[in-house]
């Protein structure tokens, strides 16, 4: 029996999820998913499996841990652990770089440890075990042999690819990228944009606004809503790009900046998540200010206009991730708190 039930509720793709799927397949047979499946990761079990599983210890240790990311998942592992009374504590991971609401405050209080992605983080939340930012899968996230046929295969037109991942929504900034492209793509004709993600139901009406301001600007063409990506799909298209430009108006933490360097596509980015780490002083990425449109298009457009310094940034932003931020240090983290909470029993 394994030690760790890994729980995922949300059936959509997010980013919790995307840095849940990391760890899960770094970890191997030790972990068991519970709930939804997660891309390269072994078959989920069921809540109710997990909960039959946990009524033991598991061999050669005091209790189960449950490790959660979700407020779904604290109130499951709570029934699980205070009304069932199974032998399990619940680790935490926090990544929210602002005071949590009422009710996920209470939860996250009821959690035996919390692990925090970074030190501002960590600064909202009680039980902090570790500081352990996410890592990226560097095997799975790789440069292109060659970017420009990797572009070709998209069937995308031009020969640059742009793009922003994530929500079509207000917080993601999916407004400013367009008005940032707008300013952009008439000055490079060989760049095409792309949104990669899915608009909500109440966020059809900003969607729409966003569409009728392209097609004004006559850019339908070469700035494209291309709908969420399959996971399986997503790392060949992101290696595919030149350039990642995430302008969010809030970030917890941040994946797709660091999926993009372990591809060997830097970004420019607004000053949230933990994208100023990132960047490791600019030898990654660029990072403005946040809603200054004027300084993200200038960003891009310096890098476009100098294929030298986008080369150059492109092979730093691969090193520093391989370097700073592979997935084997996040799960060294992420377990040497498992390990803490055996040795205290």
């Amino acid at each position: 029996m394994a030690p760790v039930f890994v729980t995922n509720f949300n059936r959509n793709f997010t980013g919790v999820s995307a840095t849940a799927a990391g760890v899960v397949r770094a970890q191997g047979d030790e972990v068991v998913l519970v709930g939804e499946p997660l891309p390269g990761c072994p078959d989920p079990i069921t809540l109710k499996q997990a909960r039959e599983m946990s009524r033991t210890p598991p061999a050669g240790k005091p209790f189960a841990i449950w490790h959660v990311r979700r407020n779904t998942e604290m109130r499951a592992a709570l029934w699980t652990r205070d009304v069932l009374r199974l032998p399990i504590k619940i680790v935490f991971t926090s990544a929210a770089q602002r005071r949590h609401s009422a009710f996920p405050r209470w939860l996250i209080s009821r959690m035996d440890a919390v692990i925090a992605t970074t030190e501002l983080a960590a600064s909202f939340v009680p039980h902090v075990r570790a500081v352990v930012p996410h890592g990226v899968d560097t095997q799975r996230f790789h440069p292109a042999q060659d970017r420009g046929a990797a572009w070709n295969e998209t069937g995308f037109p031009g020969s640059i690819g742009l793009a922003t991942i994530g929500r079509i929504r207000p917080e993601k900034g999916t407004d400013l990228f367009v008005d940032t492209m707008l300013r952009i793509l008439p000055h490079h004709p060989n760049a095409t944009a792309l949104v990669i993600g899915r608009a909500g139901r109440g966020d059809q009406a900003f969607l729409s606004a966003l569409k009728r301001q392209i097609d004004a600007a006559g850019l339908a063409d070469r700035l494209r809503f291309i709908g969420e990506i399959e996971p399986e799909r997503l790392p060949a298209l992101i290696r595919a790009l030149s350039l990642l430009v995430p302008l969010p108006r809030y970030e917890g933490y941040g994946m797709t900046p660091l999926e993009a360097m372990a591809s060997g596509v830097p970004f420019v980015a607004s000053d949230t998540g933990y994208f100023r780490a990132f960047s490791d002083d600019g030898r990654a990425g660029h990072v403005v200010a946040l809603e200054d449109v004027d300084a993200a298009a200038h960003a891009v457009n310096s890098l476009l206009a100098d294929p030298d310094q986008l080369g150059s940034l492109s092979k730093s932003a691969v090193e520093v991730a391989r370097a700073q931020y592979g997935i084997e240090t996040e799960v060294a983290g992420i377990n040497a708190v498992y390990e803490t909470l055996w040795s205290e029993g």
